[in-house]
């Protein structure tokens, strides 16, 4: 393999990993807001529910910043059309991603419990919202998306945010909820004592049972929807053009990675693993933890393997579709930011890491009388 081909791999490989990294760092505090109404019932247990992840979610959310800008600057192609194509949707993710900081900042800032209540149901959305909406952006790459470029690279398409909440995605939004909430109540029996850590304890079972059938029909629906493989294309380490290819439709292709690599189906092994450990675990919250973080990891290194090489699959032009193999940046250009992450990111995870150290510890109800508390 030539060099530009391998560094087009590790960023896709990279791409993977920082999504994941979101998907588990970010997500127990997205699930923590989704539960926020189902295990907080009082004042002072809504913000011990609020204070397990108050110190941290601004940390957590640089993963997806991170994310955004791998994209930007490694797949620019990938970047132009999705943040085109899903404008709307990108819209509704940020406008409820934008009501958890001011939630935070604003929920005990008056003693009132219309005014409470009312950043708690904005912090419920703001978990909700995103959860469902990248569920459905996944969804919606099993089936393609219409779009296209013409002779110039200009880019078209004929995406409406109702063309992305169909039936198959929304089936996926459900998925990735299910995940999330699993991750945020394993934190929170983790993070909390008492009444709050009893009733997320009751909800890992629960999450765990629903995530593992809607993970299951994802799968098999998969199976029924029609693939994409290439034909023909320019070398691997050929500039990026992804006009100079031909796909074709292949029925179940999405399969057909793990028919060739059978050891492909332990990222679902690993998804189910997770699932079934941090319920068996729940009674032991550190190691259940870790086990629930299998859980995004698989189901995410599950939906890559299957697309694997495409990045972004047209539905109305599918010789238009976004692959690693002709949607890069220039090999200088990956080169010299596989530099940059070699040096900062051991720093970014060292940092990471000390934070949760200091953080360490459960929420008790008397932690959050202090005037400083969230």
């Amino acid at each position: 393999m030539s060099e530009y081909e391998i560094l087009r791999l590790i960023w896709w490989a990279l791409l993977g990993v920082l999504l994941i990294g979101f998907a588990i760092m970010d997500g127990f505090d997205l699930g923590t807001a989704a539960l926020l109404p189902f295990v907080a019932r009082s004042d002072v247990e809504r913000r011990v529910a609020i204070n397990t992840v108050g110190p941290v979610w601004e940390g957590n959310q640089v993963w997806f910043i991170l994310g955004g800008g791998a994209i930007f600057a490694a797949w620019p192609a990938l970047y132009a059309a999705s943040f085109s194509g899903f404008y709307l949707a990108m819209i509704l993710v940020l406008a409820t991603l934008i009501l958890r900081p001011v939630g935070f900042k604003f929920r005990s800032k008056v003693e009132d419990a219309r005014w409470r209540a009312f950043w708690d149901y904005a912090l419920f959305s703001g978990g909700i919202v995103p959860a469902l909406v990248f569920g459905v952006a996944f969804g919606n790459l099993f089936e393609g998306v219409p779009f296209g470029f013409d002779a110039d690279l200009r880019f078209h398409s004929t995406i409406t945010l109702l063309s992305l909440l169909n039936p198959f995605a929304l089936l996926c939004g459900l998925v990735s909820l299910s995940m999330i909430v699993l991750h945020g109540a394993v934190w929170l029996n983790l993070k909390t004592t008492g009444t709050v850590k009893a009733r997320a304890a009751a909800v890992v079972p629960f999450a765990a049972l629903v995530f593992a059938l809607l993970f299951a029909l994802a799968g098999i629906w998969v199976s029924q929807l029609d693939g994409l493989r290439i034909v023909s294309a320019l070398a691997h380490d050929a500039p990026s053009n992804p006009l100079m290819k031909t796909v074709a439709r292949a029925a179940g292709g999405w399969f057909a990675n793990f028919a060739a690599h059978p050891a492909l189906w332990l990222t679902v092994a690993t998804a189910y693993l997770g699932a079934v450990m941090a319920v068996v675990l729940r009674r032991q919250p550190g190691l259940a933890f870790i086990a629930s973080a299998l859980v995004p990891l698989g189901t995410i290194a599950t939906a890559g393997a299957a697309l694997f090489p495409f990045l972004l699959p047209s539905s109305s032009e599918p010789n238009a579709s976004l692959t690693v193999w002709d949607a890069s940046s220039s090999r200088l250009t990956l080169a010299v930011m596989l530099g940059v992450v070699v040096l900062l990111l051991p720093v970014v995870l060292a940092y990471t890491a000390w934070v949760y150290r200091v953080m360490r510890g459960p929420v008790r109800p008397e932690d959050v009388a202090s005037k400083t508390a969230y």
